[in-house]
Formats: structure tokens, sequence, C-alpha cells
């Protein structure tokens, strides 16, 4: 089972670590792995020597980590369907409502802002049940699905607001959820941090993480180990809704208002960061430190282009063109991995047809037979 869910779509072969490799050789052979690494790391140090003045200091870094902690929350949060082959549009969607209840619940209803968070909670795993109750049980395409859910909880979104913007007097503990600092940096950035190692555990470590891989490599084989497809699937929906009910939370602490205007811009860099983390760390797989990098990467470049004076529309273009070659990365490592295997089933073949001569029984003759 552990060998159907490990990919190595750009991954090293390890069936060559014990040739001698050239350095150019080894580099290539790591670049497609560590490639994005690379590529964040030489974005900040550009911008680092190309703006001096404003990028590499520590206001910058807060402010990015502020600005980014809800989008890389709702990427994590889109990583985990993905990681069973499905997609969830609502983490998007969602937020809007999210958000807007979050601070509708405490300033109109007059809740007590923790059972305020509970209800937004509550009602985000919910909604994941939903989702994964269309994608399993009434089998819709877990794009359609979303996208249809997530356009109907978006309008709720905008009569429960009626259009205007949701503000009143909010508890200073609320606040404090996005408000607060942790050894100087935002706090929001801790929240991404224990979210993503508690992810990671999941994930790579635990029986259920190898089911969900499973899951998304093939969902027939899945079902052959005794795997529950569809209680997995719907599991990761509810995990998905519940954690962009937390960054719903979150984006209402720190923006202190709730509009339906807000929170749809997430939507795209949240899964640019999902499907371009596919593509580092673990290639052809959906991980959460692939998902992180990412974020970053969209992060430091928008912040970079940013402060060179772009324009407004700056940033959706990048996000745009991000996910474009980041699926074209992906679907690429897929192709290369169906030539790899390809490769090596033809030169199994052809080894063991080579065995099979070499080891055929040579006829014995005797001088009786030949008379």
């Amino acid at each position: 089972m552990s060998s159907s869910i490990k990919s190595t779509a750009l991954e090293p072969d390890k069936s060559l670590d014990g040739e001698a490799l050239s350095l150019a050789q080894s580099i290539g052979r790591a670049m497609p792995v560590y490639g994005l690494v690379v590529l964040m790391v030489a974005l900040a140090l550009l911008f680092s020597l190309l703006l001096p003045d404003t990028f590499p200091t520590l206001f910058n870094l807060r402010a990015i980590l502020a600005d980014k902690s809800v989008i890389a929350l709702l990427a994590l949060a889109a990583t985990i369907p993905m990681i069973t082959g499905k997609i969830d549009l609502t983490v998007g969607y969602g937020i809007v409502l999210w958000h807007i209840l979050a601070i509708s619940l405490q300033t109109q209803l007059g809740l007590p802002w923790p059972v305020a968070v509970l209800v937004v909670l509550l009602c985000a795993a919910l909604f994941g049940v939903l989702n994964g109750l269309l994608v399993e049980l009434a089998q819709i395409d877990s794009f359609i699905a979303t996208l249809g859910t997530g356009t109907v909880i978006y309008a709720v979104a905008m009569w429960h607001s009626g259009g205007r913007q949701v503000v009143g007097e909010l508890p200073d503990g609320f606040v404090g959820i996005a408000g607060g600092n942790l050894l100087g940096l935002p706090i929001g950035a801790f929240y991404v941090l224990a979210v993503s190692v508690t992810l990671w555990v999941v994930t790579e470590f635990t029986p259920l993480g190898r089911a969900l891989y499973v899951i998304g490599a093939n969902p027939k084989a899945a079902q052959l180990n005794g795997i529950s497809v569809r209680r997995h699937v719907m599991g990761a929906f509810v995990a998905s809704g519940l954690l962009s009910g937390f960054a719903g939370v979150l984006l209402a602490s720190r923006l202190q208002i709730g509009q339906a205007s807000v929170g749809l811009e997430f939507l795209l860099p949240a899964l640019v960061g999902a499907f371009l983390g596919s593509t580092t760390i673990r290639p052809g797989r959906v991980n959460v430190w692939g998902t992180l990098v990412g974020v970053a990467i969209l992060a430091i470049g928008i912040s970079g282009i940013q402060q060179f004076g772009g324009a407004f529309y700056v940033e959706p273009l990048f996000n745009g063109l991000t996910l474009l070659v980041s699926i074209g990365i992906a679907g690429w490592a897929q192709q290369r991995r169906n030539r790899s295997i390809k490769r090596r089933i033809a030169q199994r073949q052809l080894d063991h047809a080579d065995h099979a001569d070499h080891a055929a029984p040579v006829p014995l003759t005797t001088n009786g037979d030949n008379a």
C-alpha cells in the first residue's frame, strides 16, 4: 500500500543512488524537487538588494505575515481535499459569510465572542459535510459541487449583510485573536505554523494520512484495500470547512468589520498556493510544506512588485500567471512520471527476456543419441 501512495513524479530516482553522478547531474536531479524553494530565496534576495530600505525590514516581514496568514490558512484548507483528488472552491466563498457571521453574532445577537466563534466553526464544519455529501453520495464532480455551494453561500452572505458593512463594538478578546503578537511577530503566523505542523504529522506519519493519499492516487485500489473512501473524503471536506471557518474568524478579528466584498479575492491565491505546492518538496504530490512555499512565493513576489510601484492589477495578474505555470509544471511532472514508468517497465521486460535466454537449458546429447 505504501508504494501506491508514494509519488515520485519529479523526485530523485532512488534506483540511481548507487551511481556516481556529476555535480551538474546532481543539481539537475534536485532542482525539480527544490527549485521553488530556491526561487523563493532568490526572490527574497533580489528584492532585498533592489529595495534595501524597505524590503529586508522587520516591518515588511510583519506586514507580509499579517496579510498572508489568512491566505495561508485557506491554502492549507484547500490542500486537504486535494490530497484525496478533490477540489474545494468554498474556501474562498465561505470565508465571506464566516467573517461576517463572526461579527454579526456579537454585534446584532449579543453572543459572547467565544460562543460566536464556536457557532461559526460549527457552521463551517456542517457546510463541509454538505460538500462531502454532494461529492460522495450525489456523485457530483467536486469542482461543480463546490462552485455551486460556494455561490449559494456567497448569496447568503450578501442577504445576511444586506450588502452593507457589519460593524459594531467588539470585545478585546475577539480583537486579540488576530491583533496580538508573539515573539515580535503577528500571532497569525503562529496559527499557520501550528496548523501546518499538525497537518504534516497527520498526512505523513499516520494511517489516516496514508489512506488519504491512497484515495487520491487510486480510489478503487483504496476501496479494495479496505479503506472507506466515502468516509475519508467527507472527513477531508469537513476539515477543510473547519479550517476555512477559522480563517474567517481570523479575518473578522483583523478587519473588525464584515462586508460581502471581502473574501473572494483570497480564493485564487489560496488555490495557487496549493497547486504550486504540489510541484515542490514532494513534486506531483500535494503536501503541506510545498503549499507554504507556494504561498510564500506569492507573498514575496507581490510585496516586492508593489514596492516597486506596481499598478493595482499586478496582484491578480501575478496570481493568475502563477496558477497557469503551476498547473503546467504539475502536468509536465505527471507526463514525465508516466514516461519514466513506461521506460522502467520496458527495461524490466527486456532484462527478464535476456535472463530467460541465458537461463534456457542446453540440450545434452549422448553417443547413443547421435547414433
